[in-house]
């Protein structure tokens, strides 16, 4: 027997229209690294210690612009 999901239910913003959630790329090390303007190293070492928000999915360090400027306002 076929396993049956929930609807799922979206708003309409203003015009009428679905609203979508807010969607943040990820960067890769050498990215994020740039926009930091430090070598990549640098930033799996630092994510690594945790001083950066990262994630680490297999073998590649994957970062949001928003926890890389968080990082930047508090040093």
């Amino acid at each position: 027997m076929a396993r049956r999901f929930p609807p799922v239910f979206s708003k309409l913003d203003a015009n009428g229209r679905f609203s979508v959630p807010e969607f943040e790329p990820l960067l890769n090390s050498e990215q994020a690294a740039e926009l930091l303007q430090i070598h990549h190293k640098t930033l799996q070492r630092l994510a690594r210690r945790g001083d950066i928000r990262g994630s680490h999915i297999g073998k590649l360090w994957r970062f949001r612009v928003s926890d890389l400027n968080a990082w930047f306002e508090r040093n």
